[in-house]
């Protein structure tokens, strides 16, 4: 399993990030490789990637959203990986957007992707993307502002 951290400042408000991110139906227009993602309801998205020339689809789960602050998810099968975006205010008009993945690599194309460093530059690329993206449009696409919870840990 890899842990991968990257993060980049946006010249947007904390609340204009936040609710860009929350429209993951856009995703395929900043995130390399990612081919679509349906939306099932507030919680739910299948994904289609393709990478390396394989296409793979999966479906995600968010297990903690809170607006301005942070979006968690797992997938529920496909490629095993978890991770949480957060948002900081820096100033009124700019924010540090954070990608905090955990990747397990399924398949050797993926393993080799990995242990050469691909996976994290790919991410480091998204989130570049992403800051052009919010910063060419100036305001986002829509916005989700719902709260979940994390799951209740079990004792």
């Amino acid at each position: 399993m890899s842990t991968i951290i990257e993060s980049v400042d946006v010249q947007v408000p904390v609340t204009t990030a936040y609710n860009q991110w929350t429209q993951f139906e856009d995703f395929p227009a900043f995130m390399e490789g990612v081919e679509a993602v349906h939306q099932i309801d507030d919680t739910h998205m299948h994904w289609v990637t393709k990478v390396g020339g394989v296409t793979r689809e999966f479906d995600a789960t968010v297990t903690e959203q809170h607006p301005d602050e942070r979006v968690a998810w797992k997938s529920d099968n496909g490629p095993t990986h978890a991770g949480v975006i957060t948002f900081h205010r820096l100033n009124d008009a700019t924010t540090r957007v954070t990608a905090q993945m955990d990747i397990d690599p399924d398949g050797f194309a993926e393993q080799a992707a990995d242990k050469l460093g691909f996976l994290g530059r790919r991410v480091k690329g998204d989130m570049r993307r992403f800051k052009d993206f919010i910063e060419f449009q100036g305001r986002e696409t829509g916005s989700w502002r719902g709260d979940i919870d994390p799951p209740a840990s079990v004792v």
